[in-house]
């Protein structure tokens, strides 16, 4: 099973305040026992939401809406995404994240193709496994 563990924003990383150097080596630690373990699939921060833009649709429309956001607790500062057997293994790997006081990290499991059940035509299922090689081949 995949695991996308979202970690939230908070003022400072919504203000663009780099992390110090010890909770970056905690981090490089951390993400070193990921992929020892085998684990970890993708992992990255994201710049603050000042930085970015969301796209809304209606009907045929699509509005284009600039940072910041104000909601920083409904913001993502970062991810992992990690493959492991369940989501009690997902919560173990989350427990040991070098995190700061008051930081939250929310789990979310990934869809797989069985996920989607029939209406994952074959037809659909065959693009997806196709899409996914071409990807993987990049």
């Amino acid at each position: 099973m995949r695991f996308m563990i979202i970690v939230k924003a908070s003022a400072d990383s919504e203000a663009g305040k780099m992390p110090s150097t010890e909770l970056l080596e905690a981090m490089g630690k951390y993400n070193e026992e990921l992929v020892n373990a085998g684990v970890l699939l993708a992992g990255e921060g994201l710049h603050p939401s000042s930085r970015g833009a969301r796209v809304r649709f209606h009907g045929g429309e699509r509005t284009v809406v600039d940072g910041p956001f104000q909601e920083t607790k409904e913001l993502i500062a970062g991810f992992w995404l990690i493959q492991v057997k369940s989501m009690d293994e997902a919560i173990e790997w989350v427990k040991r994240a070098p995190m700061l006081d008051g930081d939250e990290i929310e789990i979310r499991r990934v869809f797989e193709a069985e996920d989607f059940g029939a209406e994952l035509t074959p037809e659909l299922r065959e693009q997806e496994e196709r899409l996914r090689e071409r990807v993987a081949a990049a």
